[in-house]
């Protein structure tokens, strides 16, 4: 009897499914270190499953993707000052950019999973263009 309760005991350990993480990213005028029109995160690492909420700390911000894997099907772009939430169950890396301050350089990546889709062929403007390129060179 006790063997057989060991045993139902390990299987029911191996199978418990894992539960995805939730990030939290704010959408800001100034971060902490400085930087002005940004998000909390610049690269965002989660694993397939997993959720981030953007919220806006500061009014006139949202989140609007531009680039990703293959297949994706893109959200609409939040709506201005709302909080959003995204589950991500597609592996790959993910730009994205708050609409009204794109050419300002508040653009963001995600990394799901391995990530391993380019995205560097993706148009961004204004001082978005020197912040892509050292978001790409941190991958």
């Amino acid at each position: 009897m006790r063997k057989l309760l060991s045993s139902v005991s390990i299987i029911l350990a191996l199978a418990t499914p894992a539960l995805a993480e939730d990030m939290t990213i704010d959408m800001l005028n100034k971060r902490e270190d400085g930087a002005k029109m940004v998000y909390s995160e610049d690269i965002a690492r989660i694993e397939v499953g997993d959720t981030i909420t953007w919220v806006p700390t500061s009014k006139g911000h949202n989140v609007e993707f531009i680039a990703g894997p293959d297949g994706w099907d893109a959200p609409r772009k939040s709506k201005l000052s709302k909080e959003v939430a995204i589950t991500f169950d597609t592996p790959g890396v993910y730009l994205y950019q708050c609409t009204p301050h794109k050419t300002m350089g508040m653009i963001a990546i995600v990394v799901v999973g391995h990530g391993d889709n380019d995205i560097s062929k993706t148009k961004v403007k204004g001082k978005s263009k020197k912040k892509f390129k050292e978001l790409l060179a941190d991958l």
